[in-house]
């Protein structure tokens, strides 16, 4: 007697718990069954989406088929192939694994004989149907939605602060819920003030009883629903659009744009910390002279005008120095610091190996093609020459691919002079390149922040003199003291 596991599925646990579609499969199942001898070895119902096979009965079917030793040929049998999965590409993968464990799945209202190849055709079908209208329903589905919110209705879940409700004609739409609305408003009316930024503003409210997300808060400050405007995302055919809602507000417009100018504004200022950033490089390398804690930096205002200073961490320490006249002179410092003659050709030898200066390999690259180009349209002009001779083309035509070619090869014997007139420039340069006056300042002077602090990190100032208020000296790492110097 053959032996097979019964697999019947429905999408939702509502369809389960109301619908009559997983006792009408497994009535045929069972009725398949006893007409073919077949003997059940078990019954698997789900209430799972079949997009994947991520889905717990199925799971469990597969722990069963797996722990079977003696792999004799078994059957898995379901209704249609949708019942099994919608997606053709999973679906796939799912019966070569089972075909691994000596199993074969079957849809007894769609039969296949996997022992015909032409019936692969039929399996493909069978797959590709469901997967189909499942994109026909998504896209259902998203225009449907889309038509909704061009007529003032939120269309999917509500949300925070808003719930769910149907009119009694069955139209549907959201209200304000309680007492999640009241922390939304209160949140808005705080933001507005100026006082506080997102993050402390959330922290109040959830401080007060509001549950929320960082993530959610902040999508939440940003959503135009809560002042009765509904957002139409755009798409291929339409822009971006701003519909007003039909349901009750829980913030005026005035107040929701207001929120977020300072929103953009506290944006705008975090932007202006990072360029504060780039006027004190040398922050957390410097050490106070007088109690060798690290020093900070900051902006002070004077009566004319601002001004950047490096200071000690410490409240007690009065350690206070410009921060330009520190940069400038760490600045002066970096312009004595020069490769070692030594090492000059030998760094023009790593630097060729490691492929850095790859600007003449690209012109003499460039040039080969040019020259293939022009071989090739001497070629054809010798062909062109060869039919005429052997009268295969007239003189008219003769004389027109010969001045085609003849302007063709005029443009790349052009690019071809440009290439060698950059070819000499990159010799001239190579031979004077390692023996060029070069500092690391030039390097640091041309680097943003972070490339600026990772060079002080290999020049690190030690100390300043409390008298002169400069920096005394420099800390090399150990690696980079044997092809650097320092040179008065």
């Amino acid at each position: 007697m053959k032996s097979a596991y019964l697999y019947v599925r429905v999408s939702t646990d509502e369809q389960k718990r109301t619908g009559y579609s997983l006792v009408e499969q497994e009535d045929r199942l069972i009725k398949h069954c006893e007409i073919n001898n077949i003997d059940i070895k078990g019954i698997y119902r789900e209430d799972f989406s079949a997009r994947d096979f991520n889905r717990p009965e199925w799971k469990k079917l597969i722990n069963i088929v797996k722990k079977n030793k003696h792999r004799l040929p078994e059957n898995i049998l379901f209704i249609k192939w949708d019942r099994f999965s919608r997606s053709i590409e999973y679906a796939y993968q799912m019966i070569r694994v089972l075909r691994e464990l000596n199993v074969q799945a079957m849809a007894i209202d769609q039969p296949i004989d996997f022992e015909i190849p032409e019936s692969i055709v039929m399996l493909a079908v069978y797959l590709s149907i469901p997967e189909a209208e499942n994109c026909r329903r998504g896209l259902t589905t998203s225009d449907g939605m889309r038509r909704a919110r061009k007529m003032g209705r939120w269309p999917g879940r509500a949300p925070i602060g808003y719930t769910n409700r149907t009119t009694p004609d069955g139209k549907k739409f959201i209200m304000p819920k309680q007492p999640e609305a009241n922390y939304i408003k209160w949140s808005f009316q705080q933001l507005a003030k100026g006082s506080f930024t997102i993050s402390q503003v959330k922290k109040m409210a959830c401080d007060n009883g509001f549950q929320c997300s960082k993530s959610n808060f902040w999508k939440l400050v940003h959503n135009p629903i809560y002042c009765g405007v509904i957002k139409i995302p755009a798409n291929r055919n339409e822009r971006e659009q701003f519909v007003k809602a039909i349901h009750e507000p829980l913030i005026s417009e005035n107040l929701f744009h207001n929120v977020q100018l300072l929103i953009n504004k506290e944006r705008n200022k975090r932007g202006r910390n990072k360029a504060l950033k780039s006027l004190f490089p040398l922050r957390g390398f410097l050490s106070c002279p007088w109690c060798d804690n690290k020093m900070t930096g900051s902006v002070s205002q004077g009566k004319c005008s601002k001004y950047a200073y490096y200071h000690c961490m410490s409240y007690k320490c009065k350690g206070r120095f410009r921060a330009e006249m520190l940069n400038n002179c760490y600045g002066e410092m970096l312009k004595k610091m020069h490769l070692r003659p030594e090492v000059h050709e030998l760094f023009g030898f790593v630097l060729e190996d490691e492929n850095i200066l790859t600007a003449r390999r690209d012109y003499i690259d460039e040039r080969e093609v040019i020259l293939g180009e022009i071989s090739k349209q001497e070629l054809q002009i010798s062909k062109a020459r060869k039919y005429f001779l052997d009268e295969k083309i007239d003189l008219d035509d003769f004389n027109k691919l010969k001045k085609e070619y003849n302007e063709i090869l005029n443009g790349l014997n052009y690019q071809l002079n440009i290439v060698n007139t950059k070819l000499i420039a990159c010799e001239q340069n190579d031979n004077v390149w390692p023996y060029t006056n070069i500092n690391v300042f030039q390097s640091y002077r041309d680097q943003d922040i972070k490339g600026k602090r990772d060079i002080i990190s290999l020049f690190t100032p030690t100390s300043i003199n409390p008298n002169t208020r400069n920096i005394e000296s420099l800390q090399i790492n150990t690696v980079l003291s044997l092809v650097v110097e320092c040179c008065e």
